[in-house]
């Protein structure tokens, strides 16, 4: 089992150079300069090629292809990612900074939502299937999977908050502000992991451990939630560790509907201000988080399945 975490770990490595190099380069193909995007952002009155050239050198720009991207990556490691365009007296990790906490809270209590709906909903719709609960719950699910985050978000704000003035419709001043964008970030995803649990479930009924049980004479309920579903979520944990990293980049939308002040809205800001600093790390965040929860819960459920420690092994 150690030798299969440092492989995991070593294969990491590669993976997220790759991430770094694919996102500079994107970010870099941008067709506007950022020399002369800087100088527009400070408000400089008029724009010449010898003020372009001393931004350039100021930036690094001028520097080989190459040269530019090794200085940007041993700086990232530094913890280091640039100055801000738009505020050139505040550095990118400052801002990101700033802005995480409420991102976090955002996601956490998105995530707090799925759990608690996902696990019960999709328990009882494998234990009642064809049911009248069965049916309507997948009706549900069809109906949410199919509708785009920021509708439901202008749905929820409509009828929630204007037709019927229970909730604020945007800021993030009290708890009351973070109903309607953790449910509507969460919505898609509590309809995902009930139809996930809900069909892995199904699958273990049909399991020769299953039939064992019941000639054992052990308790239907026993049966149910320390076999089939204990078995069930073994396969939802890669899914609920990769959650969360969508979690976090999957609210660049709903923070900017119900104005959020979270890294979706910095970063929606930087993208019309063309403040590539803040993109490009934003970007290459997100990357690292995909890979590196993806790692943790990928290692997670190795530790927690005896088959697959035996694979590894």
């Amino acid at each position: 089992m150690k030798q299969y975490i440092i492989k995991r770990l070593l294969t990491a490595i590669p993976l997220l150079l790759c991430i770094s190099f694919v996102c500079f380069v994107f970010i870099n193909l941008i067709p506007s300069d950022p020399a002369e995007v800087a100088l527009r952002v400070r408000q400089v009155p008029i724009i010449t090629d010898e003020a372009i050239a001393e931004v350039r050198a100021e930036l690094g720009l001028d520097k080989p292809y190459l040269v530019r991207y090794l200085t940007w990556l041993v700086n990232c490691l530094k913890g280091d990612f640039g100055i801000s365009y738009v505020n050139p007296s505040r550095t990118v990790a400052g801002e990101l900074l700033r802005c995480l906490p409420a991102t976090l809270r955002l996601a956490g209590a998105s995530f707090i939502l799925v759990i608690l709906l996902s696990l019960p909903i999709g328990f009882f719709c494998a234990v009642y299937k064809d049911s009248w609960f069965d049916r309507i719950m997948r009706g549900i699910i069809f109906i949410t999977t199919a509708m785009p985050a920021y509708w439901v978000g202008l749905l929820l704000m409509w009828s929630v908050s204007i037709k019927l003035d229970l909730l604020p419709t945007s800021g993030s001043g009290s708890w009351r502000h973070l109903i309607l964008p953790a449910c509507t970030v969460s919505l898609s995803y509590i309809a995902t992991f009930i139809r996930l649990i809900r069909n892995n479930m199904l699958e273990n009924m049909k399991q020769d451990y299953v039939l064992y049980a019941n000639v054992r004479g052990l308790p239907q309920k026993s049966i149910l939630v320390k076999h089939i579903l204990k078995n069930s979520m073994h396969t939802c944990i890669v899914a609920l560790g990769m959650s969360i990293p969508q979690l976090i980049s999957g609210t660049i939308v709903v923070e900017n509907v119900f104005a959020w002040p979270g890294l979706g809205t910095l970063c929606i800001s930087s993208i019309f201000n063309r403040d590539y600093p803040v993109i490009q790390t934003y970007v290459l965040l997100i990357g690292v988080l995909f890979v590196m929860f993806n790692l943790l819960f990928d290692i997670l459920q190795s530790l927690a399945d005896p088959r697959l420690r035996k694979e590894a092994a």
